[in-house]
């Protein structure tokens, strides 16, 4: 096996049931992260085996060239009803990088079939991550992870980051004036209106922010200056979709409708691979009109397994109710984990619903981060899983490489003794870290 980290020894997963996962050691780990922000029902549910097993049985594969298929049709329908007005038809791949790569191509596309082929780069944020595929690694705004295929990306421009905590303009919301969504009026000036198909941001920033809030106003005003230059909005939501942040839809807690929405993980909560964009249906009759064709795709996007999967799992977040439970219990977590704040690396508790950011720093009256050569998030998120808590970790928040930070992203089931259960174990990580870190 090849793993990304290739000195790196990792324990073997055994099962999974609720909110714990278990090793084939027999220990037992509180998946306060969801794995990678992913899983939100929960794991070990019978029923989404059932579906699977059931579909496998009539049909596993047919192509998207070929056929369509009635549990795709169905995932369609459901997400047109969940989606925001005017966002109602979907285009189905397997992973968020994908998902991301086929939003740039269809703001590409879009406009190419307006007459306007010059509009073809996208626009994106400092601090921010939306895939490893080279399209949508040149759309993020991660140094570290850029760093090493920098000659092979493509030249999108990026703006200051949303970034209140430490904010890049010296200022602070609401004298700020909204400085950091007026970059993005400068960077279209500065680049030409008449280049730029698209601006992309995740409503919170995951792995490369440490889930950062923006105003209540910010993403009105990204809008407003997407429609004066007619610049399309991708909102990706890969992390954020279908309930994580206690909204169908992250972008809804700011009332600003975008023209793409980009999203994977929590759509199939890691039962099969699954993702996708929708559309508004203005941008899918424009192509329609004019060259009738987007052609792109993937070999498995649409497969009857994921699509059954993916119909099965946004249809028992509905029956359960678990969207309005991630608001409910985000409430709780987030008041559990503002009690971490009495420890010295503590810089900083964020987020909403069930997605939560903790920010360390070397000094709190400074806000000065470790450096990064210390692995101090790492250190936490080791310590952590020692203990049996797994939760995520993050760098580069501050300026691309160095910011430690973790998140929080546990299935909507968790429950409030698993919260304090978490919180708990959190709180001796830190106490045992910083013993090391900043004594």
């Amino acid at each position: 096996m090849f793993h990304s980290a290739l000195r790196r020894q990792y324990p073997v997963i055994s099962h999974g049931e609720g909110c714990y996962l278990y090793d084939t050691d027999g220990k037992r780990y509180l998946d306060a992260c969801g794995g990678a922000m992913v899983v939100n029902i929960g794991h070990g549910i019978p029923e989404i085996a059932q579906v699977m097993q059931e579909q496998v049985g009539r049909v596993a594969f047919a192509h998207r060239g070929q056929f369509s298929n009635a549990p795709l049709q169905r995932l369609a329908a459901l997400v047109a009803e969940m989606a925001p007005a005017g966002l109602d038809l979907f285009f189905p791949v397997c992973g968020g990088s994908e998902a991301v790569e086929t939003a740039i191509k269809l703001a590409h596309k879009y406009h190419r079939d307006r007459g306007r082929p010059e509009k073809r780069r996208v626009i994106a944020r400092w601090q921010s991550y939306h895939g490893n595929t080279l399209g949508a690694l040149s759309a993020s705004g991660f140094s570290m992870r850029r760093a090493q295929y920098a000659s092979l990306l493509i030249d999108f421009p990026h703006i200051a980051p949303m970034y209140c905590y430490r904010c890049p303009f010296g200022t602070a919301y609401p004298a700020c004036g909204l400085a950091c969504a007026n970059d993005l009026e400068r960077i279209i000036r500065q680049e030409g209106a008449h280049t730029l198909s698209a601006f992309i941001a995740e409503p919170l920033v995951a792995a490369a922010g440490g889930a950062p809030v923006p105003p209540r106003d910010y993403f009105a005003r990204i809008r407003e200056i997407c429609d004066r230059y007619d610049v399309l909005f991708i909102s990706d939501e890969i992390v954020t979709g279908f309930g994580r942040t206690g909204r169908t839809f992250a972008i809804q807690h700011w009332d600003t409708v975008p023209d793409l929405i980009v999203v994977a993980k929590g759509m199939s909560s890691g039962y099969a691979p699954l993702a996708g964009v929708i559309v508004k249906r203005a941008i899918a009759e424009t192509i329609r009109d004019a060259s009738g064709l987007f052609p792109h795709g993937y070999t498995y996007g649409g497969n009857p397994v994921g699509a059954a999967v993916g119909v099965c799992v946004l249809e028992y977040l509905r029956k359960h109710q678990l969207i309005e439970r991630a608001a409910e219990m985000g409430v709780y977590l987030h008041e559990r984990l503002a009690t971490l704040r009495v420890h010295p690396s503590v810089g900083d508790v964020r987020g909403l619903g069930l997605l939560a950011g903790i920010e360390f720093v070397r000094d709190r009256a400074t806000k000065a981060p470790f450096d990064p050569v210390t692995g101090y998030g790492l250190a936490v998120v080791q310590e952590a899983t020692r203990r049996g808590l797994l939760v995520y970790p993050g760098t580069g928040s501050v300026d691309g490489v160095a910011g430690d930070h973790v998140l929080l992203a546990p299935p909507f089931i968790i429950t409030r003794e698993q919260i304090d259960t978490a919180v708990g174990l959190l709180d001796e990580t830190l106490i045992a870290t910083e013993q090391r870190y900043l004594a």
